[in-house]
């Protein structure tokens, strides 16, 4: 039974236990609810979650067990020359899965009975042929050993699923039985319901916790196992960047920062401004009907993939760019220009800035604006002189975080700016930034174990920092200028 059959048999446990736990209550109490401790809906949703939390969570950590038990289990078939080292056992496992797989759709496809499954382990003869004939395909020769462990594999995998199942559904019906058994018109249910509800809520924030635990830790052990291969100075104060898997490597991380800086910057001077008139207008000047139709509409560009920013930065504005100001001036003759992705992030922060400049905007106390109006100031003059005062350190946040976004970009640099690190000062030139570097140091087929592909995490531990210290400056900003209102 897989995984996703057995939660649905716990959900339909669980939602029979909340009506057998209410209907329970009920009938203990002679269809007096007076009578009990708690409304019956508790006792319902106690039934529930007694029936649905303990076996998902005895599901969770099978799930998580299992696959390690299993490869040591079919590790222990294989030749030591095949598990002689982490790589090696890597792609052994990872052929004998994929074959395993394919045995298995076939067989549940129609293609191949169990036994002519089996029997494959000994009569060996033209195996790939046969496993071609049922849509299997491997990447590589197929060989006893690992034809052997992959139907081992599947062996055991089965029975363990089964097993899975019996158990897992067995704890959701223990739960609910002794759901069903507590269930009495003293019980406290509503106590229980809602310390079960407060653990869910811990544990929800804890994963988030151990989630960032777990991002930061698996950037900075590998960016330790760079740093020891290549010389941390070089790296940081580096004006070179020029991979090169042959040796010889020059990876220099500042032609980075400075094309990741200065495409943010471009972005600011366009999203900024935009932005922020944009909030002015739409919460000190446009009347309810226009603000209606306006602030929705400046709000769908955040729900426009980057990758379309990425074509319309490609299609339209690299060529107008090129073609208009580049060329005419002698700038350079390229549609993959800073220029042009710092212009297309702007346009992507421009809602980010507005809607949330608008917000803080709004939070203002009318009583500010009614002061400032009954002492003979314009409306230009209590926007300049009182509103913008009372909101600057939540404009400020807001304009920090979205500098965090447009350093974090990559689909539209990609397209947009090319992928050229270099040194420049000339906004119609290509550049990069950290990010694309990052995504085109960790595909196609390299070592994992080289510096040229470890150089990713480095600079990904260096853009957390960078963002980090960011959203902190927000922070404190928001936090040390804020106006408290009564």
């Amino acid at each position: 039974m897989t995984v996703l059959l057995v939660i649905l048999v716990l959900l339909a446990l669980s939602a029979a236990g909340f009506v057998l736990g209410r209907q329970r209550a009920l009938l203990l109490s002679g269809r007096n609810p007076r009578l009990l401790h708690s409304l019956p809906g508790y006792y319902g949703w106690h039934a529930a979650l007694m029936a649905l939390i303990p076996a998902m969570l005895l599901l969770i950590l099978w799930v998580i067990v299992q696959p390690i038990l299993v490869q040591r289990d079919v590790t222990d078939t294989l030749p030591a020359a095949m598990v002689s080292d982490p790589a090696a056992l890597e792609l052994t496992m990872a052929d004998v899965r994929r074959l395993a797989g394919g045995l298995d759709a076939a067989v549940a496809g129609g293609k191949m009975t169990e036994q002519e499954a089996a029997m494959l382990r000994t009569e060996f003869t033209d195996v790939r042929g046969k496993l071609a004939s049922v849509g299997v395909a491997l990447g590589s020769d197929v060989n006893k050993d690992v034809l052997a462990a992959a139907q081992e594999y599947r062996e055991i995998t089965k029975t363990v699923s089964f097993w899975r199942a019996v158990i897992v559904i067995g704890a959701g019906v223990i739960g609910l039985g002794l759901a069903l058994a507590w269930t009495k018109p003293d019980f406290w249910a509503r106590n229980r319901v809602e310390a079960a509800l407060m653990g869910l809520l811990m544990l929800a924030s804890t994963i988030a916790i151990l989630t960032t635990v777990g991002i930061v830790w698996s950037l900075f052990s590998e960016s330790v196992n760079f740093f020891r291969q290549y010389p941390l100075s070089e790296f940081f104060f580096g004006l070179t960047w020029s991979p090169n898997f042959r040796g010889g490597s020059e990876l220099g991380f500042l032609p980075l920062l400075w094309g990741t800086l200065y495409i943010t910057v471009i972005s600011m001077i366009v999203a900024v401004p935009l932005g922020l008139f944009a909030a002015i207008y739409l919460a000190e000047y446009a009347s309810k009907r226009v603000r209606a139709w306006i602030k929705p509409l400046i709000e769908v560009i955040a729900g426009i993939p980057t990758v379309v920013f990425g074509l319309f930065a490609l299609v339209t504005v690299g060529p107008f760019l090129r073609d208009y100001f580049a060329q005419p001036l002698g700038l350079g003759n390229s549609g993959s220009s800073v220029m042009t992705a710092g212009i297309v992030i702007g346009i992507l922060n421009i809602p980010f800035i507005s809607s949330l400049s608008d917000d803080i905007i709004n939070s203002v106390p009318q009583s500010l604006r009614d002061g400032s109006y009954g002492i003979g100031a314009t409306r230009a003059e209590t926007i300049k002189q009182v509103i913008l005062p009372a909101a600057l350190p939540g404009i400020m946040g807001a304009v920090l975080m979205a500098a965090s976004r447009a350093i974090g970009e990559t689909m539209i640099v990609t397209m947009g700016a090319g992928a050229a690190a270099k040194l420049s000062l000339n906004p119609f030139e290509a550049m990069t930034t950290m990010t694309v570097k990052i995504v085109g140091q960790l595909t196609g087929d390299t070592d994992f174990a080289s510096p040229e592909t470890l150089v990713a995490f480095a600079l990904g531990i260096t853009l957390f920092v960078i963002t980090l210290a960011l959203n902190i400056l927000a922070l404190w900003i928001v936090r040390k200028y804020r106006e408290q209102y009564e």
